[in-house]
């Protein structure tokens, strides 16, 4: 697959608070515990091909991880499962975090 489709944390967070997406927490729940971005859905990597169909198909959906690795693996697994509006959020967790954005 070419580059995948990413945006900077900043530009992640302006697309959702514009309700133009949701973002999609890919980490382990203990990860999740530690911080996540508010309001962001919550489906492990590994449990995104029998869980995907809960995202919705009608809006943007922002992926992050801690550092960017998984997030890029389940932007290219939704986008090759047929669901093509999936965007990474470049650096994840870290990179939002030192953005200096809420969580």
């Amino acid at each position: 697959m070419d580059k995948l489709p990413q945006v900077s944390p900043a530009e992640a967070a302006q697309a959702v608070e514009s309700g133009a997406g949701v973002f999609l927490d890919v980490r382990e729940p203990w990860e999740r515990e530690q911080i996540h971005i508010k309001g962001s859905l919550s489906i492990p990597i590994r449990d995104l091909p029998v869980r995907f169909a809960e995202l919705p198909a009608d809006q943007d959906v922002y992926v992050y991880c801690q550092h960017g690795v998984r997030s890029l693996r389940a932007v290219e697994f939704l986008i090759t499962s047929g669901r093509p509006r999936a965007i990474d959020v470049a650096g994840g967790m870290a990179a939002w975090r030192q953005a200096g954005l809420p969580a």
